[in-house]
Parts: C-alpha cells; sequence; structure tokens
C-alpha cells in the first residue's frame, strides 16, 4: 500500500466549468505551431526553413547550449513561415500539415535491452526531450548531468483540472514503458505522486517506481510539495521532474517507434458550452473548437494551461506543448460596479473572510480588482503555501537577488508555479511566478 502524506494548508479555487469525462472527438487544423517559449531555458537554433517540408518527429530546431537537443514537428508537412518578436526571437514556426502524417521511424525497442544513454539519445533525437524538466531552475533537464531522483506527478490539483484516471485509461502499457525508461535513466528513485482517489491501474500498481499518495487541496498535485515532502533539493544536486500524461511520449517512442505528440486535452471554463476532452497534436489551432463550444458573451480570455499557470492565447491560438488543458473565462474589463471590492453580492468570492463563502462554483473573471503596491506582511501566503519554506521571505530575496538568502530559502527546490496561489491571494498584487522566473533565471545564469 502506497504511503500517504496529507496536505493542510492550499486553497481548492472554486471554478464553474469543470470538465465532463466525456470524449467529444478529435481536432485537427491546418496549420500546426511550435513556440520556442514553451520550452524554459532552451535558446533555439533553427533546423528548418520556409518551404522545407518535415515528417513527423523530425527536428524544426535545436538548443543552442545543447546541439543534441532537438524539438520535433508534431505534423508532417511544409514550413510556411517563420515568425519572429524583438530581437529576432522566434515566436513560432508554422507547419501546414499534411492530410496524412508521415513519421520518422525511429524503431520500437525493449527498454530492457538498452544502456541507458542509449534511451538518452533516443529521446534527444526524437525530439521529445523537452517533456523532461529539472530542479534547480526549473528548465528543461541538462542531459549531461545525472538526476539524483526523478519525480512524475500522477495527478493534477490546479483548478478545473483534467482527469489523469480518464485520459490514461487505455493507455497503461505506454505509460509503463515511460516509467521503465525513466528508472533506467537514474541510479536514485522515481516517485511516482498520485491522489487517494486515483483508481487507474497503470498508476496505482506501477512499477519501478515509489509510489507516494498525496492528499489535500492545491497545490497538493505540484512537482514542488512532492519534492518539498519526499526528498528536498539541496545545492549541487539536480532531480528531473515529469507529469504522467508526458511520459506517454516516452512510452509511446519506444513502443511504436515513431514520435506521437497526440494529447487528450480537457476544455474547461465557465464560457464553454459544453465541456469535454478532446484528442489533438501539440500545436493543434483552436479558433474552431473556441467558435463552436465558447457562449461569446463579452470579451474573453483564452488560456492554454489552468488558469492559475497557464498561457494566455488568442481565440486563433495554438495549444501549447506542455498543457493538457484549455480554460475560457471572462476577462472582466467590459465590467463596471458601482460599489467594487465593497460590494457584497454572492457572485464574488475570496479566499479570506472579505465575502460570504457560498458552497458553489463561481464565475470568475481575469481582473486584478486593484494595482500593485508593497509587500504586506499578513502571513496571507503561508495559508496557502505547504511547502516548508518561508515564501514572503523568498520573494523579498529573490527581488533583492541575495543569492546566499535565495538558498537559504531553498530557491533550488521551486518553481514559479509553487507562487500561483500566493499570488491569487496576494493583496499586493505583485507578479510572484514572474519574480521567481527572473530570479531563477538570474541564479542560473551567475551560477552556471
Amino acid at each position: 500500500m502506497a504511503n500517504r502524506i496529507k496536505i493542510k494548508k492550499g486553497l481548492q479555487i472554486p471554478l464553474l466549468g469543470k470538465p465532463e469525462e466525456t470524449l467529444l472527438g478529435s481536432i485537427t487544423s491546418e496549420y500546426v505551431q511550435v513556440c520556442p517559449e514553451d520550452f524554459q531555458g532552451i535558446t533555439p537554433k533553427l533546423k528548418v526553413k520556409v518551404g522545407d517540408t518535415v515528417k513527423a518527429g523530425q527536428a524544426l530546431f535545436f538548443s543552442k547550449m545543447h546541439p543534441d537537443m532537438m524539438v520535433a514537428s508534431p505534423v508532417s508537412g511544409t514550413v510556411t513561415a517563420i515568425n519572429r518578436g524583438e530581437k529576432r526571437r522566434i515566436l513560432n514556426v508554422t507547419v501546414k500539415a499534411d492530410k496524412e502524417n508521415t513519421y520518422v521511424e525511429y524503431g520500437k525497442s525493449e527498454i530492457g535491452t538498452l544502456p541507458p544513454e542509449e534511451i538518452k539519445k533516443r529521446l534527444l533525437d526524437a525530439g521529445i526531450w523537452f517533456v523532461i524538466k529539472q530542479r534547480p531552475y526549473d528548465v528543461v533537464a541538462d542531459p549531461g548531468k545525472e538526476p539524483r531522483d526523478i519525480f512524475v506527478t500522477g495527478f493534477d490539483t490546479a483548478p478545473l483540472a483534467p482527469s489523469y484516471d480518464f485520459i490514461l485509461k487505455g493507455q497503461e502499457a505506454d505509460l509503463q514503458t515511460g516509467l521503465n525508461a525513466l528508472a533506467r535513466l537514474t541510479k536514485g528513485k522515481v516517485f511516482l505522486s498520485i491522489s487517494p482517489a486515483t483508481k487507474n491501474e497503470g498508476l496505482r500498481k506501477a512499477a519501478n517506481v515509489t509510489i507516494t499518495e498525496f492528499e489535500g487541496p492545491h497545490p497538493a498535485g505540484n512537482t514542488g510539495t512532492h519534492i518539498n515532502y519526499l526528498a528536498p533539493v539541496n545545492r549541487g544536486e539536480v532531480v528531473w521532474t515529469l507529469n504522467a500524461l508526458d511520459v506517454l511520449f516516452i512510452g509511446r517512442l519506444f513502443n511504436k517507434g515513431v514520435v506521437d505528440l497526440t494529447r487528450t486535452v480537457a476544455l474547461t471554463g465557465s464560457e464553454v458550452k459544453q465541456t469535454g476532452y478532446y484528442n489533438m497534436l501539440v500545436g493543434t489551432e483552436l479558433g474552431k473548437l473556441f467558435a463552436d463550444n465558447v457562449n461569446g458573451k463579452g470579451n474573453l480570455r483564452y488560456i492554454s494551461g489552468n488558469v492559475l499557470t497557464g498561457t494566455r492565447i488568442e481565440a486563433e491560438g495554438a495549444l501549447r506543448a506542455t498543457h493538457s488543458q484549455l480554460t475560457v473565462i471572462p476577462e472582466g474589463d467590459d465590467v463596471h460596479e458601482a460599489f467594487g471590492w465593497a460590494s457584497l453580492s454572492p457572485k464574488r468570492y475570496s479566499a479570506g473572510a472579505t465575502y460570504l463563502k457560498l458552497k458553489k462554483a463561481y464565475r470568475l473573471d481575469a481582473r486584478l480588482l486593484g494595482g500593485p503596491r508593497a509587500i504586506i506582511v499578513s502571513n496571507e501566503y503561508d495559508k496557502v503555501f505547504p511547502l516548508d519554506i518561508f515564501p514572503e521571505q523568498l520573494i523579498k530575496s529573490t527581488l533583492a537577488f541575495n543569492i546566499d538568502k535565495m538558498e537559504q530559502l531553498g530557491i533550488y527546490e521551486v518553481a514559479p508555479e509553487d507562487f500561483a496561489l500566493c499570488e491569487f491571494v496576494d493583496t499586493s498584487k505583485l507578479e510572484l511566478q514572474r519574480i521567481v522566473r527572473t530570479g531563477l533565471d538570474m541564479l542560473r545564469k551567475e551560477m552556471e
């Protein structure tokens, strides 16, 4: 029986629009976009130019620091655009998809017969290494550094999160193959974290891993929480992190011999007519999906991911590489209230005691309802931050870029997502995730 750890601090935001456990079909688009900014820590160098034809699984670009680290095209087709932003930064590579995918053949393999270096090489060559991230710094893992341990998250507690039980049903073989591959890449442990409510046999009875149950509100499903409670990261140590849905990509590579970047994605949010799940490739354009499934009343915010950590996209945007959730909520910029925050409307929600807490789901919008101001020391972060870390002090030391203090306060084991709830409840309206991301990037540049 798995060990169980109960998390008491946290917050489950009662949003309207939970996904129904129904597969509503598959979504395809004429064009597919791959965005380098999805792969934190990679400076991209192009492998293709406009007009080139590619196969699914063929590299579009690679990491400047690690030329053997490729990023694969999800589809076969023709490169039609390479869009750039300021200072010629690559925003996305657009591929016009063929009617039927043609794949690069990497060959089926038995994990037990492959040495670790060969497994690593295949993941790099196939362009799916990006699913493996590392702590410290929360970036795509450095393939040259051996991990002390590997942490795999088997559930999600974020607002309106997809059900891993539902998505993994029928894909247990690929999940186990992926876990077997990861177990060969470390001399330490592969920690698999699940929920007490997890029913999927592929998670419950997974082999070659150490299974732990985490019970409690969000962020009980965050990797940072699992690392903090199971095996914290110290200076000089490296651990790798993934979620179980990304492990499927690894399993498919060895079981099928091709790169299959299909995700089962939850369409969620208060503005969605029919919530549920769709199969689609990474990078699929979402305009038709949103047009057919969104109420369209007022200004809306479209998010690839969840409302706390997702990426804001346009209505014609694309599914980002690391997400298995789409969310649509009201923007709120067209709302005008007579009394503002002082309103006692039952439609308002507060994490504190400002408004009455009703047992219902709320239609919340994206407004800040206030402006940035100095940090107010009120222990509000501590109420939703379960890690054995002082969040306010860590934020202050990060703003000051005091490396010694940052190290002492646990900067090596956190990621921006660990501060998402703190940002939600913050009366100072500070962009805590951006502060942590900037601090981690500066620290990485300083230390490496």
